[in-house]
């Protein structure tokens, strides 16, 4: 309240205050002293009284308008003079108080974005530092468990050794292509590793797979095959054996999560006149489109219990995203739950019209 009784609390409002009652005081003095006779007429003194109040009006709107702009353009500058100079640059010789605050704006609402990217990054570091902790802990609480009770005595049945032995090596297994799967992503990330293209056919890729996956396939009474019959090759220009680990990974998700009976097709499509779209379709158990946007993240499960039992180290899908970009081609996904999912990425295709053998 102290500061309430300060007249130069605020300089601006001083001094608009004092315009004010100076102006009241002139125009008092120059209408009902100096102009008015002592003999004039009621209804002149009226007429000059609503002249009086009119201009009295006209000051005191005037001078607080020209108060605010001065109050709010000082305040305005006042917080752009607490950010840094490469903010500054732009606004800080402004005249313009609406394009000032505007600048404000602006630049309040690109700090707000990026407040929230480095909460969203955050969120993903914590999720992420949990997910990796998890997916170490659980092959390596498995090999300590077969190994201590090897260690207690296990060791002198032979049958109990060996088999105790295999599962923990198992557990190596699986901690040695979590290792390597972050390597490559790492590797990919950094720059460091680099795609090595030649000139190849793609079916010939795609055979290769299908072979590669055939026993799996034939496991989960899955069919591997092509949507249709393709007479003439196609060849595109890439990493083969980037694309081939691609190609791979998609294959094994899809017969993976497939169903029983179910098929996993390849299909080859113009995507246009520089490149093609090679799409791997399912009729599995389809994901839900809330979980699309986050598929291609490392370690991302839809159903961490059921994904975890199925294998693998939730890298593969991460690792097929970064393989398509260091190819700077695009990659896409669309599933419906319960019908199926269809991954798809674009390769360049060929100058050269035959590739010798």
């Amino acid at each position: 309240m102290s500061s309430f009784f300060k007249l130069s609390y605020n300089p601006q409002a001083f001094r608009t205050s004092l315009v004010v009652t100076l102006s009241a005081f002139a125009l008092d003095l120059l209408f009902f002293q100096l102009i008015i006779p002592s003999n004039i007429e009621g209804i002149n003194v009226i007429v000059l009284s609503i002249i009086y109040y009119l201009i009295l009006f006209l000051i005191i709107r005037y001078s607080i308008e020209i108060y605010i702009k001065l109050y709010l353009e000082r305040g305005v500058k006042k917080v752009l003079d607490e950010l840094n100079e490469e903010i500054l640059k732009d606004t800080y010789d402004e005249k313009d108080l609406e394009k000032l605050t505007l600048n404000l704006i602006q630049k309040a609402r690109e700090r707000t974005s990026e407040i929230n990217v480095l909460k969203d990054q955050e969120n993903y570091r914590r999720e992420f530092l949990g997910n990796i902790s998890h997916e170490l802990k659980t092959p390596l609480f498995t090999i300590q468990g077969y190994i201590l009770t090897l260690v207690e005595g296990a060791m002198k049945d032979k049958k109990v050794r060996e088999k105790y032995l295999k599962r923990a090596a198992k557990g190596v297994e699986r901690l040695i292509a979590i290792v390597k799967d972050l390597d490559l992503i790492t590797q990919f990330e950094s720059g460091i590793k680099t795609v090595d293209k030649t000139d190849f056919n793609v079916f010939d890729l795609i055979d290769n797979t299908f072979e590669l996956m055939e026993f799996e396939s034939e496991k989960n009474t899955i069919s591997l095959n092509y949507d249709k019959d393709y007479s003439e090759p196609i060849f595109v220009n890439a990493d083969q054996e980037r694309i081939l680990q691609v190609l791979t990974n998609l294959v094994v998700n899809s017969l993976k999560y497939g169903t029983e009976n179910g098929f996993t097709k390849v299909s080859v499509e113009d995507f246009n006149n520089d490149k093609i779209i090679v799409k791997v379709a399912d009729n599995g158990e389809g994901i839900d489109e809330q979980h699309l946007p986050r598929l291609f993240e490392r370690f991302y499960r839809i159903d961490k219990n059921r994904s975890r039992k199925k294998g693998g180290s939730g890298l593969g899908l991460s690792i097929v995203k970064h393989i398509i970009e260091a190819h700077q081609e695009q990659i896409f996904v669309k599933s419906d739950l319960g019908i199926g999912t269809e991954f798809s990425f674009t390769l360049q295709k060929s100058n050269s019209r035959q590739i010798e053998p």
